[in-house]
């Protein structure tokens, strides 16, 4: 009986722990936010920022967690979009979504150092990076940090290889650009398959990024958000 007793005791304890755990998870987005996967279960999660596969060449500063979180709305007009590519065999794969204002300063002190250009072949070797935000691929204040901007791209649902669209995310330059012609027509076409659902599902396109797309309604259009990716 004492047994019994102690072995309920554990579980009670141990589903106690969880449920705390659980809680503080759920504790750490400010309201009106949501992480991607909770709404969207199928999406691929590749946080460039996470790691040291970008531009800056090493994590930035905010991304405590390789995670991707939105704006209520624009992870529910997110998934609309999602269904509808996973109607033509696709499941979306997200590079980043809210981005922390701390991960823009980030950016801007990148910017200011000319002796950091070690990732400068695979994503702007044609360009200085001093001229990023003059150009508009980098802003000191992101439409990321209002919690309603996306960046992804598509994978083929049987195998979840990468559509081929012409250029990689985050390469700075025109061939990323929507209306380039340095691209091949299978390619434009690739990428007129994620336009096509993501401006049906409410969201803008960006014209020099065919990764980038803003809800169009989004909620907090003049707030700029700092809380950490955890």
């Amino acid at each position: 009986m004492k047994m019994k007793m102690k072995m309920r005791l554990a579980v009670m304890v141990a589903l106690l722990v969880s449920t705390v755990a659980w809680l503080g998870c759920a504790a750490a987005l400010p309201q009106g936010f949501v992480y991607v996967t909770d709404v969207i279960p199928t999406a691929i999660l590749d946080i460039r920022y996470f790691g040291d596969n970008n531009f800056l060449g090493t994590r930035v500063d905010g991304y405590e967690a390789p995670t991707a979180i939105l704006t209520e709305e624009a992870a529910a007009a997110l998934k609309t979009a999602a269904d509808l590519l996973e109607e033509q065999g696709y499941y979306i794969k997200v590079f980043d979504a809210y981005r922390p204002q701390r991960a823009v300063a980030h950016f801007v002190r990148w910017s200011k150092d000319p002796a950091d250009a070690k990732m400068k072949e695979q994503f702007y070797p044609d360009l200085d990076k001093s001229v990023l935000f003059e150009l508009g691929y980098i802003a000191e204040r992101s439409g990321h940090s209002r919690g309603s901007t996306v960046d992804l791209t598509i994978v083929y649902m049987d195998t979840l290889e990468e559509v081929d669209m012409g250029s990689g995310f985050d390469f700075l330059g025109e061939i990323s650009h929507h209306d380039t012609d340095l691209i091949t027509e299978e390619q434009a076409a690739n990428r007129s398959i994620l336009r096509e659902a993501m401006v049906r599902a409410g969201f803008l396109v960006y014209p020099k990024e065919w990764w980038h797309y803003t809800l169009a309604d989004e909620p907090y259009p003049d707030t700029y958000f700092d809380f950490v990716v955890k």
